[in-house]
């Protein structure tokens, strides 16, 4: 099934993870697919992960009756699969990923990049490609969100390139204590605070793909980071003249503190309502 082009003006999100289905949640909301993997022209998703951020941030919430709506059912969507059906990839096809958005964010009004994927490493100068990249965008004037990762509880554990110092990284607030322990922790190699927020990603019930339009229930930094996105385009939606540091700065303003050290909760838990009220 291949998605009617989107021509409208809304805020682009370009997704960086394992591709996505064609959900009627995203009814014709899928802008652009390109597949850095196989190189398939029709949107897809072998492995469910994208599909479930993406419905997350933007589902509509339509085959669920709005039980399970997204954060942002108006923005478009620019899925980019670097990601195999075993969520495997490799720094190369992100790095294409990233430039492709650089060269296509005004055909698309991309303002937001969602990289609910990361990878842990043993050196310095290996996190150090994948940060510049992010970093790139970010000082393009793009808000680059990034999952925390689930290596926690132990400090250091936040992966690359959400341990860049200037995008925005998000980790689990129900992901931080007990069993369950597994959002990334900082400080970073460069001893910087991480991550700087958390938001609920326990048992998210979103977008699944396949026949049926179905959803299917996840958990992870990689759940809690479309939230965060999707309140962005939100706010980006409301007022388009926000740069990213201003965007930085209110999701500062909008946390509550959970009681917990900054290299475990950031500022704190994310607070949507307070965060689109300013």
């Amino acid at each position: 099934m291949n998605q009617p082009f989107y021509t409208g003006k809304g805020i682009g999100v370009a997704i960086l993870d394992t591709g996505i289905y064609p959900h009627i949640d995203f009814d014709s909301r899928i802008c652009a697919f390109v597949d850095f993997i196989l190189n398939k022209k029709i949107a897809y998703d072998d492995n469910g992960h994208g599909t479930c951020v993406a419905g997350i941030l933007a589902g509509s919430g339509a085959a669920s009756m709005g039980k399970y709506k997204g954060a942002a059912p108006g923005c478009h969507l620019v899925a980019l699969k670097v990601l195999d059906r075993f969520g495997n990839g490799n720094k190369e096809d992100v790095l294409k990923a990233f430039e492709w958005i650089l060269c296509n964010r005004q055909r698309y009004n991309i303002r937001i990049v969602n990289i609910s994927v990361g990878t842990t490493y043993r050196t310095r100068s290996e996190q150090d490609v994948l940060v510049k990249g992010v970093e790139k965008l970010w000082d393009e004037g793009l808000v680059v969100v990034a999952a925390a990762g689930n290596q926690g509880p132990d400090p250091g554990s936040v992966t690359a390139p959400g341990c860049s110092k200037k995008i925005i990284t998000v980790g689990s607030s129900d992901m931080l204590s007990g069993k369950r322990a597994v959002s990334g922790r900082g400080p970073t190699f460069e001893c910087v605070c991480k991550p700087d927020l958390v938001a609920p990603g326990k048992n998210i019930m979103a977008c699944s793909p396949g026949a049926g339009n179905l959803y299917s229930m996840k958990s992870g930094t990689s759940m809690s980071t479309p939230l965060v996105s999707g309140a962005i385009a939100l706010a980006l939606e409301k007022d388009p003249l926000l740069t990213n540091l201003e965007v930085k700065m209110m999701l500062w303003e909008s946390t509550e503190d959970m009681g917990l050290p900054r290299n475990q909760q950031g500022w704190g838990k994310f607070n949507c309502q307070k965060f689109l009220a300013l």
